[in-house]
């Protein structure tokens, strides 16, 4: 008896899993083979995974004699001839099922990643290890597909989906051949030509009859300016990403002021520091990310962006010319409202609203493809020449400027202690509650820093102190490093500013 050809394929939203599953069935059916699929729509926090399931039987109705096939509506662990995942966690989460099997899965999967929302705002690298599951997947499957889809789904100007059923084929698992799968494509009628491209790739690469892909280009930095040009060599490469980075923010005087920091601690551990310059570059590297924080203006200035829209059309699979419409779903809080206002204008009206409104936020949906929406967004973006004069802007520089004269005053004390101050510019990062998070924990560390006596004690405070800051979100593990009571409290908003002012 014929065995079914069982295939589960594990997608985000928007990678066009749904179609994947329906160019399968187009071709099972013309083949004449019964098939059947079923889908389980998911709530993951990266854009919604969902599963697709279909069984097919390869054998043609003609030959059944009447006779019809009962399939499962639902995959059973270790019963799965192809596992097919768009993205390597998702392969991760099939292997951790138990639907890879050694002895039977033919296990295709893209290796670039789609970090979740818990990864990304981890106080430190929440970042799973992907290194587990491709070591996973060359024990627990038959055979183990994987490469980089990504990379060539964005070379032909496709959606993954593509690739992946190109791979799919090129294993040789799928019960019909490769002109099947074509004509499966081109019936569908939509972006055929760049679909038969992305199939073509991902085919030839799972037979081996491409080379591997390249790693997708980073985003290149400005040119290094004479001042980034004349530091030492081992801070040149981050000081220049670092100075293109705050200058895209903002312009080239917050760039220079960026430079003035970097220079100016750099001075301090020539003239007390280890020749390594480990304070300087740790410094020059979290300064950077510090300087660019987020604001509602960022936010509005990156969704604007002529490449930004272009790669929400490519991942749509728009053609050119073919009408797209996007919509924003904002958030914003009262904290963000009042951030981007002078800080006297933010107080008042923080004092007027919290007790009605609190920390909520208000549900925003901005059709960005219509002109009102677009230009809503382009208002907010126009705000950036005034960013300098906004609450958070003096609240950020403030407590900027006092780790970094913790850092330096160090260096002649314990050249150890200051590169673990430095390291702790990493708390600093994300927006909203991760944001007052991360500023209260550096708080209450330079707050410690300055009191803790034993400076032969101190480099090791410090770092268990971060640790403890990067591990626990609710600050009790911290409070239990810095002997606190209580978890820090988030400072006052303007308690910074007066700080600042008085310095």
């Amino acid at each position: 008896m014929t065995a079914p050809v069982t295939i589960l394929i594990a997608a985000l939203g928007g990678e066009g899993g749904g179609v994947l599953a329906d160019w399968i069935i187009a071709a099972a059916t013309a083949q004449d083979y019964p098939v059947q699929s079923t889908s389980v729509p998911g709530v993951a926090q990266r854009t919604g995974a969902t599963n697709y399931y279909l069984e097919i039987l390869p054998v043609p109705r003609a030959e059944l004699g009447g006779r019809e096939p009962v399939f499962s509506l639902v995959p059973y662990p270790g019963d799965v001839s192809i596992v097919a995942a768009s993205e390597l966690v998702e392969a991760g989460r099939m292997l951790q099922g138990g639907y890879v099997h050694p002895q039977k899965t033919v296990l295709v999967a893209s290796t670039h990643r789609e970090y979740a929302v818990s990864e990304k705002s981890a106080m430190g690298d929440g970042r799973y290890d992907g290194a587990r599951v491709t070591a996973a997947a060359a024990t627990l499957a038959h055979e183990a597909i994987l490469f980089d889809m990504a990379v060539l789904a964005a070379r032909h100007r496709t959606v993954i989906n593509t690739v992946l059923f190109g791979a799919m084929a090129g294993s040789g698992a799928l019960p019909f051949d490769r002109s099947a799968c074509e004509a499966a494509i081109r019936q569908s009628g939509k972006a055929v030509e760049a679909s038969l491209a992305g199939f073509a790739a991902g085919y030839d690469r799972a037979r081996g009859d491409a080379a591997p892909e390249a790693a997708r280009p980073a985003q290149a930095a400005a040119l290094p300016s004479a001042r980034v040009a004349a530091l030492p060599a081992v801070l040149r490469e981050v000081a220049g990403a670092g100075a293109a980075l705050v200058q895209d923010y903002q312009d080239r005087r917050y760039a220079d002021l960026y430079l003035d920091r970097v220079e100016r601690m750099l001075q301090d551990e020539q003239a007390y520091g280890d020749a390594a310059l480990d304070v300087s570059r740790e410094t020059a590297r979290y300064l950077a990310l510090w300087m660019s924080y987020e604001d509602v203006i960022r936010v509005a200035d990156l969704k604007t962006r002529r490449e930004r829209l272009a790669r929400v059309r490519r991942e749509v699979g728009a053609g050119q010319g073919e009408p797209l419409h996007v919509t924003e779903f904002l958030k914003p809080g009262l904290d963000e409202v009042c951030s981007v206002l002078p800080a006297g204008l933010a107080g008042w009206l923080r004092r007027r609203l919290t007790p009605r409104l609190g920390k909520r936020g208000m549900g925003l949906h901005v059709r960005t493809s219509t002109v009102s929406g677009f230009a809503l967004l382009c208002l907010l973006r126009s705000l950036r020449r005034w960013r300098p004069r906004t609450e958070r802007y003096l609240q950020e520089q403030a407590l900027i400027e006092r780790w970094l004269h913790q850092v330096r005053a160090l260096l002649p004390l314990s050249p150890s202690a200051a590169l673990e101050l430095a390291l702790c510019g990493n708390l600093v990062k994300g927006y909203g509650e991760t944001s007052e998070r991360g500023h209260r924990n550096l708080g209450a560390i330079l707050d410690d820093a300055q009191q803790t006596g034993a400076l032969q004690d101190l480099p090791a405070r410090i770092a268990a102190a971060r640790r403890a800051a990067l591990a626990d979100p609710q600050g009790k593990a911290l409070a239990r490093a810095l002997d606190l009571p209580d978890p820090p409290m988030i400072e006052q908003p303007l308690r910074f500013v007066r700080k600042a002012a008085s310095s």
